[in-house]
């Protein structure tokens, strides 16, 4: 990016931006854009047994510090874990308050193909509340009915290094399947492939504002 943009990252739950565009933050930060992160959930409802109820917003601040995501940009919500539809007025106006104090230039969030109701509720009202912004949805194949690879973006060995490294943060998640070190790497090969670059992460074009 030629001029530096203000880039925001809208999670469901902590951990989602990561998997969803990881590498693509990383490179932003790199190149000296402005990163903000916001997860809706820490999710203590599904926390395994035996780990403390807080352990996502621990790990969240630490898997979006190895981004490189300034402290004070990071925002986290607490809304209860798989049931964001019962609050979507109260989410959307969060949303409000925050495209008219930051104004970002790009917007990240779930693609609306997503079948989890946390992850399609920040999309919905993610899509309202910066109607006037440029909009890129990412994939979590796990949920994803469909997904159109419409865009995407392409980086280095570097940039999926510290996505991998971020989401490692995430020690209560780590028997998840779609956490593993394999699959966030063959992903970002797949996509790389498509575009004859070495890693990318794709995306799906929900609005896209030429200034």
């Amino acid at each position: 990016m030629e001029n530096k943009k203000k880039i925001a990252i809208l999670a469901p739950h902590t951990d989602d931006g990561e998997l969803g565009c990881g590498g693509s933050i990383a490179k932003f930060i790199e190149e000296g854009n402005e990163v903000f992160y916001i997860a809706f959930s820490t999710a203590n409802d599904s926390v395994p047994e035996g780990l403390p109820k807080n352990i996502l917003e621990t790990e969240v601040k630490k898997a979006t510090k190895v981004l490189g995501i300034k402290e004070n940009n990071l925002v986290i919500y607490k809304f209860q874990v798989r049931k964001l539809n019962y609050v979507r007025q109260e989410i959307l106006e969060e949303m409000v308050k925050f495209s008219k104090n930051i104004n970002p230039d790009l917007v990240f969030l779930p693609t609306p193909n997503d079948i989890h109701q946390d992850h399609y509720t920040v999309a919905m009202e993610g899509i309202r509340a910066f109607k006037k912004t440029s909009i890129l949805a990412y994939e979590l194949p796990w949920n994803n009915i469909q997904f159109n690879t419409q865009a995407f973006i392409k980086f280095e060995k570097k940039h999926i290094d510290l996505k991998i490294k971020a989401l490692k943060e995430y020690e209560s998640q780590k028997n998840r399947d779609y956490m593993g070190e394999s699959f966030v790497l063959a992903l970002a090969q797949t996509r790389g492939i498509q575009i004859g670059a070495k890693y990318a992460e794709a995306f799906e074009v929900i609005r896209w504002v030429i200034k």
